[in-house]
């Protein structure tokens, strides 16, 4: 949802949709925070890391994609966090990444997992690649992880006032994907 009012015109009908609310905190300050701390782990490994904003560079092509958002429910009781591969997985790898994420995501936040995965979550846009240019390469595994609900009050002290635990929860999951590939 970062900057998603500069999304292409191929995705126009994404621009405005600033993502889930709750508590005072905007779906995308959340991710970015989140992401950014992900990416400081990482990089103190040695490992290359984007940041990328809504807009994915045309057939973006990368050893892991991770698309990180915040769940939301009228029901500030609904709790929990998952993990989702696309439908259509071309790189072989994308649910071999879920796993490793979902196993260290699990245990660094103790968050539940929410079973309801949607059709949305797994024909995310950016896994879209014969739709859209702004997708990434069919070779790149990937997945979104919804950290938790930003409407639930235990969910968001995760993942908001302890962001840092799903940023290690998130980054030693990509690690230890990157290490079964023997990529690190």
């Amino acid at each position: 949802h970062w900057k998603n009012s500069e999304l292409p015109d191929e995705l126009d009908r994404l621009r405005g949709n600033t993502g889930a609310s709750g508590g005072g905190h905007t779906e995308w300050q959340v991710n970015l925070d989140i992401a950014n701390k992900t990416a400081e782990i990482l990089r103190k490994q040695g490992i290359t890391v984007d940041i990328l904003p809504a807009t994915i560079p045309e057939k973006y092509w990368a050893d892991a994609f991770v698309a990180i958002h915040a769940d939301g429910n009228l029901d500030t009781t609904v709790t929990g966090f998952k993990i989702s591969p696309p439908r259509r997985d071309y790189s072989g790898s994308a649910q071999t990444l879920s796993d490793a994420v979902y196993s260290t995501y699990e245990s660094a936040t103790n968050l539940s997992r929410d079973p309801n995965i949607s059709n949305n979550m797994r024909g995310y846009y950016a896994f879209s690649w014969r739709r859209f240019a702004h997708a990434i390469h069919p070779m790149t595994p990937g997945i979104i992880v919804e950290t938790g609900f930003l409407t639930n009050p235990v969910d968001r002290r995760t993942i908001v006032a302890a962001s840092g635990k799903s940023a290690q929860g998130i980054a030693q999951g990509i690690i230890n994907f990157l290490a079964q590939k023997k990529l690190i």
